[in-house]
This record gives C-alpha cells, structure tokens and sequence, in this order.
C-alpha cells in the first residue's frame, strides 16, 4: 500500500484494521461557523494558478464590484500575461509573479491584499490556504480544499486559529457558472419549508468523462498530473461537486453529522487499455503503460448521526452522461436532477413524476431570495463571459459581498473539510475491502447546536455589491 502511494493520501495516521484510523476531533479554539470577520472594502485579491479554471476564476471575480485584483501568479508567465489582459479593460492592474516554485508566497506576504484564491494541482490548496491565513489572508480555494485527513484538520486549525474564513468555491446551493440549468438553490428552499417531509436519502456524483479530452491530454493539465492522481489508489477522488449541495440540504454540520461510511470500487476497463492504445503510436504515453490505474466507477455510501443515508459516485472514465448532484428524498417527496438528456423531476407519490407545469409552478414558488436577487444583478451586468469558468456565479459574488459587509460566510471552513474528507476515507475503506470508517467531526461537537450557514433567503441582509 504505501508502495502505491495510499498511505501518502491518506494521510500519516494510517492504521489497519479500526474504525478510527484518523483523529475524531479536536479541542476547537473558536467556533468559525457564524463568524462575521471585520469588514474589508475594496476587496484586495490575489489568484494563485491561472490554468484553465484559473484564468476564469480572474475573469468573475474581476468583473464584481469592489473588487481589486492585486497579484496574479502563476509558474507560466504567459499565462500571467494573458491573465492580466483579460482584466485590462476593467481597471485592474495587478503585479505579476511567475517562474518559481514559490513565488506565490510573495503573494500572500504582502500587506495589501485580503484575500487569496487558490486554483492551482489539488496536492497544494492546503499549504497555500494555510499560508494565506497564517499571513492575515482569507481563502478562497479550488475543490477539493485537501486531500488527506492531516490536511483537513491543519486547515480547521489554522482557520480557528488565525479567524480567518477558508471558503471553497464551485459547487453548491448556491449554483456554478451555470447556475441556470441548476434548481439546487431551490430544492435547498423547499427541503427547509419542509415540502420533502423529512429528509431521508440523497444522492450525488461526480460523473464525467474526462478520458481523452482531459486525462489523457497532453496540454490540458501541466505535467499530467490529474491523470496522475489516478494512479496507485481506489476511492473518490472528486467528491465535492455532488456532495457539497448535499450537505447544505442535509444542515451537516448544522443539526447532523457523518456518522460513518464504506466505499467500494470497480476495477479499471478503459484507462489502461487507453495509455496501451496511445503509447503505441507515441512514445510520450510510454510511462503510463501497465501502471496500476484506479477503478473506473467508486460508489460511497454514508450514515448519518440523524439516520439519513448518503450515496456518492466518483466516475471520470466511464461512458456515462454529466451527473452531479442527483437526489434529494423525502417522506414526502422525491427531487431527481436532470441531466444533458432529461429534465429534473419531482415527485409526491409513487404513482409517477409532476407534470412539467406543476413542476415549473413549485419551482418558481420556491425560488429563494439570493436567487432573485443575483439574477437581477446578472441581467443589469454588462460584462457577460462565454465560458462556465469565467461566468460569475452566486458563490463568487455572495463572497465578496460578504466580506465587503461584514456578514458571515454561506460557507465556512468545516464544509470544506467535510466534503473532502470522502477522499482518503474512501480510499482508506476500498484499501480495507469496503471496510466501515468513522468519520471526523470536524466541528467538534458544535454542530449539535449550530445555527444554518447558507443564508439563501438573506436573512441577514446583503451589502450593495453588484456586477460589472
């Protein structure tokens, strides 16, 4: 096991044959769910990686009003370049940093600079947040915020300690670049007026094939290293984009808790057979040959404190249609989400889905009022981006007007922690042939008593934020 590199992920505490291999809790320093840090306006940012996610991650949070773009980093200079002229015309001039390793620690050294977001290889969201924050930074990170349990932890502590916010962006209730297409916003509002019942089951995946297009590309990720994070372990590796929207539905962390889990994974049928098929015409692809390559398909499956059972999937080499999150059920009522091929549903018996009508009717009734809020800012915006990546979401915009206010964070540093930590539990549970695993609880016991994060109705108000 660690000869493939499973102790690596999971952490140093590994241990064989328990249900606690890892730490369970900790003495917490200070509560950060509720907690409005000191108001910050303008909004100094500086953005550390500006690949394909990175440079879109410039192009929303630049077009936000009070806003200021101080740094860009990258190890590329070019794409430093090509980042700063995507935001010339919006009136940021930030500084550039690139060509070493650890130029991105200038960044988060200076003193004129609030907030750092990091869009850079998974393995370094962890030190460079806990970086930011040791230097007075806020957070705002690319998922998976960690990949192990120690680094879960380092980032609970460090936000604690510091009271600065550790925020991960994408996927949530809240909505992505296309939030739009995604009724999560909603189905959140009608699970707390209690149009579902109670809670009883909920689904949510991370399905998309990335095969060709992105793990076995040779430009896409520098150095390979997505494909590389393939290799030598089994488990979900991508948790976050189904999971998160059910954790805000769920109030994990506010009112129930992971309990435990067990995870299962296929074994591989495509991407070996694919680095065979590509390195016989091409030599680049030599290296990938006969490596031990995860499986396809890892199915999770999690208990809660209050009862509620959680299903996740992890598949990005699998030919299967785009899936996220997935189900919400009820004792009342069931939500499927659609996908590119059929709508979204919802049911109140077993005798079949609502009529589009009635569903469109619930849908609207239920819009929550970030919802309308942010798409009446959207529709006074000028500035309109073509890609998802580089389009605004609820998230990037709820944040900054958060901080601008002094309002506390829709989502804070335990949901970080608590959607990735499936990464090495999972792997930890496939390692021990679907072995059960206690879960961490990262809040330490306040989540019997804390009060809801994610303020989709703006029962605490919002600031005067807009978009460009």
């Amino acid at each position: 096991m660690a000869g493939l590199g499973i102790t690596g992920l999971i952490g140093s505490n590994w241990q064989p044959d328990t249900r606690k291999p890892f730490p369970q809790t900790h003495q917490q320093k200070f509560n950060m769910s509720g907690y409005a840090a000191p108001k910050v306006d303008p909004v100094r940012i500086g953005i550390i990686g500006l690949g394909n996610r990175g440079s879109g991650t410039v192009m929303r949070l630049g077009a936000i009003e009070g806003v200021e773009i101080r740094a860009l980093c990258d190890l590329n200079p070019e794409k430093v370049s090509r980042a700063k002229e995507s935001i010339q015309s919006l009136g940021h001039k930030p500084d550039s940093y690139s060509g070493g390793e650890h130029e991105w620690k200038k960044v988060c050294e200076r003193n004129d600079i609030d907030l750092i977001a990091v869009v850079t290889p998974w393995d370094l969201h962890t030190p460079m947040c806990v970086y930011a924050m040791e230097h007075d930074k806020h957070a705002y990170t690319e998922l998976p915020a960690a990949c192990t349990i120690e680094d879960c932890w380092k980032l609970v502590e460090t936000s604690e300690r510091t009271r600065k916010h550790c925020v991960q962006m994408s996927m949530s209730c809240h909505g992505y670049g296309d939030y739009d297409k995604y009724n999560m916003d909603v189905v959140l509002n009608m699970a707390r007026k209690g149009f579902f019942g109670d809670l009883i089951h909920a689904e949510g995946a991370y399905i998309h094939d990335m095969l060709i297009d992105y793990l076995f590309s040779k430009t896409t990720y520098p150095g390979q290293w997505r494909l590389k994070e393939n290799i030598g372990v089994h488990g979900n590796l991508y948790p976050n984009h189904g999971f998160v929207p059910i954790i805000q539905m769920m109030d994990i962390n506010y009112g129930d808790q992971m309990e435990y889990m067990v995870s299962l994974s296929s074994n591989d049928f495509r991407m070996a057979g694919m680095a065979d098929h590509l390195a016989a015409g091409d030599d680049f692809w030599a290296p990938y040959v006969d490596m031990p390559y995860r499986g396809n398909i890892n199915t999770s499956i999690i208990k809660t404190h209050q009862g509620r059972s959680i299903m996740l999937q992890h598949d990005t080499s699998s030919i299967r249609p785009d899936l996220r999150f997935n189900i919400l059920s009820g004792s009342r009522a069931i939500y499927k989400e659609g996908t590119y091929s059929e709508s979204s549903k919802i049911a109140t018996s077993h005798e079949g889905w609502l009529p589009d009508e009635e569903f469109r009717e619930l849908l609207k009734k239920y819009a929550p009022e970030l919802k309308k809020a942010f798409i009446e800012l959207y529709n006074q915006s000028t500035v309109r981006a073509d890609r998802s990546y580089a389009r605004v979401s609820p998230t990037d915009w709820r944040l900054i007007d958060c901080l601008r206010t002094g309002l506390p964070m829709d989502m804070d540093v335990y949901e970080a922690a608590t959607s990735s930590c499936i990464i090495p539990l999972s792997i930890w549970s496939v390692a021990t042939r679907s072995g059960s695993v206690d879960v961490p609880d990262f809040t330490s016991g306040s989540w019997k008593t804390n009060e809801r994060a994610m303020d989709i109705n703006l029962e605490r108000g919002q600031g005067d934020t807009k978009l460009i």
